[in-house]
């Protein structure tokens, strides 16, 4: 699976050499992550000046994020950007620089990164991460999300699906918190290979990760009790009917990777799915939500 990279940059109109404020340059962050990621893009990171996104090579329609950018809300900044390919080396390379320091979350697990060596934490629970091209280490708000709506969740004993499983951490959590069986699936050959990887680094030996997308699910016998998906509003839209479908009956559903502007169109679809919304909570304008079969409530 290939990568590309757009590199968004900011620029004061009119004043080429003036620099943005923190907080204008936060909110046109948040604007054009938004914007981007309704046009494919998966995953962002900050710059000093901007945002870098990334995007899969076939998903990519320059000519929708054009479309998109023309409706930029901000009349005192531009935006442009430059377009490149994403090599495995430099993915690589940017990871082992960056790395990232232990994550705490709800006082029960710390994340940390695992090429810095055993981590001493102080939680119950320690899990290591070695990021090789995916998201999840714990830094980003949805992946804190789930983790902390994950640990006042009974998974003991339960079967789970991590859809989108990026670096394998939200399986890997469920697992360490109990879970009989998970299976996790992504689309990106990297973010199976890590995902088997980190399981292997943590000693986990319940986890089956599949390669591909949603369509990897229609030889799956059962149920799931927990359904997790940190991932693109646009792919939440277009599986949550296939995911529903392999809920139990008292299954929950766990989504996040989308903002607060958005879950009033995942609640739309849920509902069009016999599903509702139990729960929300949201974090610098990103949110995750809890749902369960209509059936199942009152």
């Amino acid at each position: 699976m290939k990568y590309l990279v757009a590199k968004f940059r900011f620029i004061c109109v009119g004043k080429t050499d003036e620099k943005i404020g923190s907080s204008l340059l936060q909110d046109a962050r948040d604007v054009l992550c938004s914007i981007a990621g309704e046009v494919g893009f998966e995953s962002f990171e900050d710059t000093d000046d901007g945002v870098n996104g990334y995007v899969q090579e076939t998903l990519f329609d320059e000519e929708a994020l054009k479309a998109t950018i023309l409706d930029w809300p901000f009349e005192e900044i531009a935006v442009d950007y430059s377009i490149k390919n994403v090599e495995n080396e430099d993915w690589n390379t940017t990871w082992e620089e960056m790395g990232f320091e232990p994550i705490e979350i709800g006082n029960k697990i710390t994340i940390y990164d695992i090429r810095r060596g055993k981590c001493p934490y102080s939680t119950p629970m320690g899990i290591g991460i070695e990021a090789v091209n995916s998201f999840g280490t714990g830094t980003h708000e949805t992946t804190r999300m789930v983790v902390e709506t994950m640990l006042s969740c009974d998974i003991e004993g339960k079967y789970v699906l991590d859809c989108g499983c990026g670096t394998g951490i939200l399986s890997i959590v469920a697992s360490k918190l109990g879970a009989k069986k998970v299976v996790g699936y992504d689309i990106d050959e990297w973010s199976h290979n890590n995902s088997i990887h980190n399981a292997e680094l943590n000693d986990v030996k319940n986890i089956e990760v599949r390669l591909g997308g949603v369509d990897v699910l229609k030889n799956i016998e059962g149920y799931f009790d927990v359904i997790l998906a940190n991932i693109n509003r646009n792919i939440i839209v277009a599986d949550i009917a296939k995911w529903v479908s392999l809920m139990s009956p008292e299954g929950i559903m766990i989504l996040s990777g989308f903002y607060d502007d958005d879950i009033e169109i995942i609640e739309h679809e849920a509902s069009r799915n016999n599903i509702k919304k139990i729960s929300e909570k949201t974090e610098n304008k990103w949110a995750c939500v809890v749902l369960k079969k209509l059936s199942n409530l009152g």
